[in-house]
């Protein structure tokens, strides 16, 4: 996994590959949001709804140690033996949204991650124990390795999904 400099660096990397995933739907119908192709295991709207999901987890699980209280990850309602279960909560939970809706909560929430990411102090960002919700699991990582795996890594993953799924559907 790459690691980063510096919090401009971790911050630059997000708003890069940010831009180059969500642009792949430039393209991409309204009406054709909720159809899968084979090959590719999600519809654009979950792709987008993924990482929705995964990056409104981090701010949650930040302000719930913002409040003084601990986070439970994933969820209260998830363990990490379950995470199709969490998908398919994502997936439920922006069902409804327009294409366009998705894409403009897509853009709200990198800021907002954004906006987390430059409220840290380095050693918070880069050093184990930053915060209680990033101590939750065995490897006990720093915070920029799970702000990198829930962001920068899938948004790199899933522009190569809906790039496969535009040529099975010729967009």
């Amino acid at each position: 996994m790459q690691g980063y400099e510096s919090k401009q660096a971790l911050i630059d990397e997000i708003t890069k590959r940010a831009n180059l995933f969500i642009s792949e739907f430039d393209s991409v119908n309204h009406s054709d949001k909720d159809v899968s192709v084979d090959d590719v295991d999600r519809t654009p709207a979950q792709m987008i709804a993924y990482q929705l999901g995964w990056m409104n987890l981090i701010l949650f699980w930040e302000q719930a140690n913002q409040n003084g209280e601990d986070a439970i990850t994933p969820t209260p309602d998830y363990k990490w033996n379950n995470l199709g279960g969490l998908y398919q909560s994502f997936y439920d939970t922006y069902a409804d949204d327009s294409l366009g809706n998705l894409i403009e909560k897509f853009h709200q929430d990198v800021d907002r991650v954004i906006q987390l990411v430059e409220s840290y102090q380095d050693k918070e960002l880069f050093e184990q124990g930053g915060r209680q919700w990033a101590t939750t699991t065995p490897s006990s990582w720093a915070i920029w390795k799970w702000i990198h795996i829930n962001t920068v890594a899938p948004f790199k993953t899933f522009r190569t999904k809906i790039r496969k799924w535009k040529k099975v559907r010729g967009v």
